[in-house]
């Protein structure tokens, strides 16, 4: 994809935090990685809309019984695993 300069006003902190952040080489890779970052999950919020906007069909219901909800059922405190020390 072609790239085209273009002058933008930020907040030069928040910018240099998030070029640290992801470890990019400059400010242009930051805004870049940005806008990928917020393209995905807009259209993963429209995605979500999209699918809470048509109940599942009866199909859909039947299928997702066969796998049951047993596994995902357990007493595991994963927060306390994955927490940081």
């Amino acid at each position: 994809m072609a790239k085209e300069k273009a002058t933008i006003t930020l907040d030069r902190r928040k910018a240099e935090e998030a070029r640290a952040l992801v470890g990019a080489e400059s400010t242009s890779a930051v805004v870049d990685v940005a806008l990928d970052r917020l393209i995905r999950l807009e259209r993963l919020r429209r995605d979500i809309g999209a699918y809470r906007a048509a109940p599942p069909t009866d199909d859909e219901v039947a299928l997702a019984d066969l796998a049951g909800g047993a596994l995902l059922d357990d007493d595991t405190d994963w927060a306390a695993l994955y927490s940081e020390p």
